[in-house]
């Protein structure tokens, strides 16, 4: 019989890998929270047009590697490959300017990209992100940025820089864009095939090719700060200000481009040397027109995006152990024991996860010596076994263990009593 596989690109995301991950959005909901953001669900697949019109028809993202399908009714849908312009759309579609403004909002969902899978990079993966609608204040950049630096700070994600740029308005853009093109058109035949293509469409994207030849041209092209009005300058020289008062370390990136059109003025990268050439572990950056494209009222905005899988990555390379289950006590019965000990061992256990505490009870038939070993490898405070004589209680390193009270609310308590022992 046929065992069918996993599609390229994707995987099964396993009990072990959620208990790491369930502590990655523990610790990105605290400080969504602490900022007063809400938490957003949008649909996994949108009107293909919703894309080519936020994200740019000349971006890699909508030219090569949307996943793109004609429904029954013959309209043309996209699984949505990230996270912003579903926001910025749904943000329109409900009247959200007509709220307090600014509107924070946070989503966690999977994205869907069609490219050649890497480490830390699938064609389905899971994002975390935060949108911020209706402020055009430095502040706003700035809180974002120290909120995607405080996640990975409480994950004690290893060597993560903050990159930082601005892009500049649509003026400032053009006049980059036109010295961009003349200093890089005598190259044009040096360049890689891909940033061939982008002289002509997209041209600031060669800034962030990875091409070893294309970089070393780059190297030698205009710089964009050059090219930014005075208001451009004092939005990011402001960013940076604000930055420093909330001790978020960063370096100023020239080259820093982004890959969505979307953007503008400010934006951003973390990276992180755990992960190799692929360093990128989430970016983000402000958006200003997007509402506007989508229907809605002009409405200044800005936020990021991480790879949750990124992060797993990051913290594997720190040699992270903290995937591994964590319980205080073991609750085991003996194998030959009648009904009633199975009765008093499942009371036990289950007034004790009520009471908060994690309990790990043995469902395998173990003897009394696998139940003591499974015991000892879950590093568990204190193992209790029931058999027909009432059961004993043994603590971690304990061979002899105590006798239980014959009442099982009176051996519940004093269990209890030892797990608040063991934490003291």
């Amino acid at each position: 019989m046929t065992q069918f596989q996993v599609p390229k690109g994707t995987q099964d995301v396993l009990p072990a890998d959620w208990r790491l991950r369930f502590r990655i959005f523990d610790a990105a909901r605290r400080r969504f929270d602490a900022a007063g953001y809400g938490r957003i669900s949008t649909p996994t697949f949108e009107h293909t047009e919703l894309f080519h019109r936020g994200v740019g028809e000349a971006t890699d993202i909508v030219s090569k590697e949307t996943y793109t399908f004609d429904d029954r009714g013959g309209r043309s849908l996209t699984l949505r490959p990230e996270g912003t312009a579903g926001v910025a759309r749904a943000f329109a579609n409900h009247g959200l300017h007509r709220e307090p403004l600014p509107v924070k909002l946070w989503y966690s969902a999977s994205m869907f990209r069609y490219e050649k899978p890497q480490s830390g990079r699938l064609r389905e993966h899971e994002q975390l992100g935060c949108e911020l609608f209706g402020s055009s204040l430095p502040a706003a950049d700035a809180e974002a940025m120290s909120i995607q630096a405080g996640i990975y700070r409480d994950l004690g994600l290893p060597d993560v820089v903050l990159h930082v740029n601005s892009i500049g308005s649509g003026e400032s853009r053009e006049r980059f864009r036109a010295a961009l093109v003349d200093y890089l058109t005598p190259f044009a035949s040096e360049l890689d095939a891909d940033s061939q293509t982008r002289l002509q469409v997209n041209p600031l994207r060669i800034l962030d090719s990875k091409d070893p030849r294309t970089r070393e041209i780059v190297a030698g092209a205009p710089l964009l700060p050059d090219y930014l009005t005075a208001e451009d300058t004092e939005h990011f020289d402001a960013v940076c200000r604000l930055l420093d008062a909330a001790e978020v370390a960063y370096v100023r990136d020239p080259l820093l481009v982004r890959g969505f059109d979307y953007y503008t003025s400010t934006v951003w990268e973390f990276t992180s040397s755990a992960l190799g050439a692929q360093s990128a572990v989430g970016a983000g950056g402000r958006y200003d027109a997007l509402v506007e494209a989508f229907g809605g009222p002009s409405t200044p905005a800005v936020g990021f995006g991480t790879g949750v899988e990124r992060i797993v990555l990051c913290l594997a390379a720190m040699e992270e152990t903290e995937n591994a289950r964590r319980f205080d006590a073991y609750v085991g019965v003996a194998p030959d024991a009648a009904s009633g000990a199975w009765t008093k061992a499942f009371r036990i256990a289950s007034a004790l996860r009520e009471r908060g505490r994690a309990v790990e009870i043995d469902l395998a038939g173990r003897s009394a010596k696998g139940q003591a070993k499974q015991a000892s490898k879950l590093s568990v405070s204190t193992r209790i076994f029931i058999d027909d004589l009432g059961g004993r209680m043994f603590l971690k390193g304990d061979f002899e263990g105590v006798d239980l009270p014959p009442d099982v609310e009176t051996a519940i308590a004093h269990v209890d009593a030892q797990l608040v022992a063991a934490t003291v």
